[in-house]
């Protein structure tokens, strides 16, 4: 029985593209008592991948973590698979802001210790007795109270491109780290100040309210369905927004807009900008933000170290990286001395700038239709390779470029080449080239925009 995932990212994308189905980028915890969690690991897989849902998703004795994509037609159906189980009920689905086709390319299980590494002894407090869970609008009135701290339970690079006016943000880069620096700093206000916690989804606080009211603190409040669910409420209920920035989150998006409002800088040139990107180097992948004109200059590297190196034969990469953790090994979180303008900890107080209205729906929205997959990108050349699949492309044609990391890119075709050779219009089983201001991966779809009727 399959109990694993037969396709590859590239492959499952295009699948996704073909089908045309629209999928819904959803997440969802629930703290409880499993007792196989290898057993209950292998009863979601074959129930979800027969309703092709794709995510990252972590068991353990306590519960379940799950961050999913799945096609909105098999919503309820999703749904019976978890109302199978006791402890998952009526649960709620956190759905994100901006949907994305592609925002998981694979279905990961995992049994792990604890669903979120907290470093926390659960047996030395009740950790069922957590903080009072506030809905938008409650949470909105608590941080006007000057009573009130507010604290991000989130990691550096995550409150860099938004948070909460006037939060609380630690200059971690784990959960665990953030647990007795924050208790530290607040040993004087224990009696006497409400306790304002919020997170992505609220799992964090769910462990982290429980801790601190063991640790002596009376007045314990947490965000009920952290950011995400924060932002329904206040799209549906008409309330303002008191988050600033982007929600940073843990797909290929890296990234929800909230508000308009950019409160962080291109590490790079200190221009404000708040869109992460990993380096192009699989032997640095570190997770940094970086503006258009820096991502063109750069190529998608933190420096030029790492930009002389994806110009390196990929034999003279793979010997760079040979017995280190690289790629997929490792996930580097934005620091690094080649970082200028990393403010790590030290946020401003007030928006840098605000985000151009077209870049707020990142997500390009036009007619097209697929022409065909990526193949290669020469560095050197910056020239980008495709195959023909459908249809015909000429020069003059406006095309899409769309990828998990290369986002959507529009161009106008000025000079084509087909199977090597300078070309007006290329057909289906042509392998076209032709020159690009920036790099292209193997999952990366080739489209040609259509007129508006």
């Amino acid at each position: 029985m399959q109990l694993y995932n037969t396709l590859s990212a590239e492959e499952r994308a295009q699948l996704i593209d073909e089908a045309g189905k629209q999928r819904l980028t959803l997440s969802f915890y629930a703290y409880a008592k499993i007792t196989d969690p290898k057993k209950f690991r292998d009863e979601l897989f074959i129930a979800w991948n027969a309703l092709d849902a794709l995510g990252r998703i972590y068991v353990a004795h306590e519960g379940i973590n799950a961050q999913m994509s799945i096609p909105a037609e098999n919503l309820e159906k999703f749904r019976e698979t978890l109302e199978g189980y006791d402890f998952m009920k009526g649960i709620r689905l956190n759905e994100a802001v901006e949907h994305d086709d592609h925002s998981f390319l694979k279905l990961t299980i995992k049994v792990r210790n604890k669903i979120v590494a907290d470093g926390l002894n659960d047996e030395t407090f009740d950790v069922t007795n957590k903080g009072i869970h506030l809905k938008a609008k409650e949470f909105n009135n608590l941080l006007e109270d000057p009573n009130t701290i507010v604290v991000d339970f989130r990691n550096h690079y995550e409150s860099e491109v938004g948070h909460f006016e006037g939060a609380i943000t630690p200059d971690v880069e784990t959960f665990r780290e953030s647990l007795p620096i924050i208790n530290e700093q607040l040993q004087d206000f224990k009696e006497d100040k409400n306790l304002l916690m919020y997170c992505t989804g609220g799992i964090r606080c769910e462990k982290a309210s429980a801790y601190f009211k063991n640790q002596g603190f009376k007045n314990v409040y947490q965000l009920e369905g952290g950011i995400i669910e924060y932002t329904r409420q206040i799209k549906e209920e008409n309330i303002e927004s008191k988050f600033i920035g982007k929600n940073f989150v843990f797909d290929h998006r890296l990234g929800e807009r909230i508000t308009d409002d950019i409160v962080s800088q291109c590490h790079q040139c200190g221009k404000p900008c708040d869109n992460h990107t990993n380096c192009a180097n699989d032997g640095c992948h570190l997770l940094f933000i970086q503006c258009d004109d820096c991502k063109a200059a750069m190529e998608n590297c933190c420096s030029t170290k790492c930009l002389d190196i994806i110009h390196l034969p990929l034999s003279e990469q793979l010997k760079l990286r040979r017995g280190k953790d690289v790629g997929n090994k490792v996930f580097r979180k934005g620091k690094s001395d080649s970082l200028l303008f990393k403010n790590s900890g030290d946020l401003p107080k007030k928006p840098l700038a605000k985000a151009e209205r077209e870049a707020v729906h990142r997500k390009i929205k036009v007619k097209k239709t697929l022409l065909g997959k990526a193949e290669h990108y020469y560095t050197k050349s910056k020239i980008a390779q495709f195959l023909m699949e459908n249809n015909e492309l000429s020069i003059g044609d406006k095309v899409l470029i769309s990828g998990p990391t290369t986002g959507e890119q529009e161009l106008i075709i000025t000079e084509l080449f087909a199977n090597g050779n300078p070309c007006e219009t290329a057909g289906v089983g042509d392998q076209i080239t032709f020159e690009l201001p920036f790099r292209i991966r193997l999952s990366d779809k080739l489209y040609k925009v259509l007129p508006v009727d």
